[in-house]
């Protein structure tokens, strides 16, 4: 949706925004300022340092529709990696043949009930309570539920479109900042 129609409409207190952060070496990303991860109840102890965009352009965090899965600079992957492992009480299961680092092996019942942790981003003055399907969609057929997130390999880390779905985004030029509410977005 572009102009009036981008809008949010609805509960205006689900809808959080945060200011983009200028990167003059990269100006066509939009850079976001991402304070911090929470995992269930816990928010990991990643440094500041991970997200931060540095003086020379490197680093920081994009927010991209153009990229499918969220990448994490390694500190911060491991660290959520690691709550993964610890919070979620099933068996750990090989997923590299559906193309992720981390799945569990789902119970046999497919009345069981799987308990899987909150994710959250803590973005400057907004939190992105992410759906549960946004980071750890599951898979009947093959038995498996994986962590939809990668380790980037480098300074710089990328919030991606999986990780955007069923949330109503505006990116607002105007105002230099980006919008999001949850959103039922097959009813939009």
């Amino acid at each position: 949706m572009l102009g009036s129609a981008a809008g949010l409409n609805g509960n205006a207190t689900t809808v959080r925004s945060t200011p983009f952060v200028l990167n003059p070496s990269q100006p066509t990303f939009y850079y976001l300022s991402l304070d911090g991860i929470t995992v269930g109840t816990t928010r990991l102890p990643i440094p500041k340092s991970a997200f931060a965009l540095q003086q020379n352009g490197t680093g920081g965090v994009i927010i991209d529709s153009g990229t499918a899965i969220t990448r994490l600079t390694t500190v911060a992957y491991k660290l959520v990696r690691s709550a993964f492992l610890s919070q979620v009480k099933l068996p750990m299961a090989n997923g590299t043949a559906e193309g992720f680092d981390l799945c569990f092996s789902l119970p046999s019942s497919p009345s069981a009930k799987v308990d899987v942790p909150k994710l959250i981003f803590h973005f400057e003055g907004a939190d992105m309570d992410l759906p549960r399907d946004n980071y750890m969609p599951q898979d009947s057929s093959v038995g498996l539920m994986c962590l939809a997130m990668f380790d980037s390999g480098d300074e710089s880390s990328t919030i991606g479109n999986f990780q955007q779905q069923n949330m109503h985004i505006v990116y607002d030029l105007d105002n230099q900042k980006l919008s999001f509410a949850p959103a039922r977005c097959d009813q939009l």
